[in-house]
């Protein structure tokens, strides 16, 4: 019998039984890859990278991740195929579905994603968009686990911009138990429409406000990012001014619990959203957060591509 397609295109693709799922497996996939254990799940499984968006973490975690699982990955670059000469999405990811087991997208406009979706015979994973970044949350929560045990019952506080970060944990407090406070400027918080679906699903766990201090009171873990993402360099000026104060640094982590700690989802810019101090201190976990992309998205990859068999041509029997 085929089975149901399943996509990675937002946090909430996945019900929150299958995140804890997951984020087990991932962590046992590190544990064994540290060991010296080699996995061969998805042996003669190919992943096609399609990024308009510049990227390091992403792109590198995913095609090591691959190798690592025995399967293999092919880099489209848009500039140099048919993708950006005109084809359309439906016929692009059509024909990708007949070569590929998975298809990774980093793009601009959420959209662009969901149209890759619906034509796409193979799982479509969300790599960014302008809205969500599902697979830093789901590996944020993984490094959260690593380090607290778990993630219920913790507070998590996100100071500054309301972007694609904030907006996937906004998702991630809707389907899991902990809370979320948010310090965002005015007119820069998170998507109106994904905050209005969160607040009707969760009943006091889900906190945004103008004032830092006032987030980050109490909290488990403290995390930003930048002030002016990839697209947004013409705000840069007029964003460094209307974000002063919502630096995460000692002073602010002063108001955060006697055990937390900082994460930041890089690249990051010592001494505007984070300070210096902060960032390489011993609060901070940015760069096992950073590695966990790999392991986590090996337990994306593992789940979306073996519960997934791609239509293949069938030998009759005799």
């Amino acid at each position: 019998m085929k089975k149901t397609k399943r996509d990675f295109l937002r946090l909430t693709d996945f019900t929150a039984g299958e995140v804890d799922a997951l984020l087990k497996r991932s962590l046992a996939l590190k544990k064994r890859w540290k060991k010296g254990l080699r996995d061969n799940s998805l042996a003669g499984k190919c992943i096609g990278l399609i990024f308009d968006k510049a990227s390091t973490r992403t792109r590198v975690s995913f095609e090591v991740a691959m190798r690592q699982l025995g399967g293999s990955s092919i880099y489209l670059d848009p500039g140099t195929t048919q993708i950006k000469r005109g084809e359309s999405i439906a016929d692009s990811a059509r024909v990708l579905s007949r070569y590929l087991d998975g298809v990774v997208l980093r793009t601009f406009d959420h959209a662009i994603v969901e149209e890759w979706s619906r034509w796409a015979s193979v799982p479509i994973i969300n790599g960014l968009t302008d809205l969500l970044h599902p697979c830093q949350i789901f590996c944020d929560l993984l490094t959260i686990v690593e380090k607290k045990k778990t993630y219920r019952g913790l507070k998590l506080a996100y100071v500054g911009d309301g972007n694609n970060v904030a907006n996937s944990w906004v998702e991630a407090a809707s389907m899991l138990d902990f809370s979320l406070a948010l310090a965002c400027p005015k007119w820069y918080e998170p998507d109106a429409h994904i905050l209005k679906e969160a607040g009707e699903k969760v009943k006091g766990r889900l906190m945004i406000s103008q004032d830092p201090v006032e987030a980050v009171r109490g909290a488990d873990i403290v995390y930003t990012d930048v002030w002016a993402s990839m697209g947004q360099e013409e705000e840069r000026e007029e964003r460094l001014k209307t974000f002063q104060g919502y630096r995460v640094d000692a002073k602010l982590m002063q108001k955060a619990g006697e055990n937390a700690l900082v994460m930041h989802c890089l690249p990051a810019h010592a001494g505007e959203e984070i300070s210096a101090e902060v960032l390489e201190g011993p609060q901070s976990i940015v760069f096992d957060q950073a590695e966990n992309r790999l392991h986590g998205q090996k337990g994306i990859l593992e789940f979306l591509l073996r519960t997934y068999q791609p239509q293949r041509a069938q030998r009759t029997k005799r």
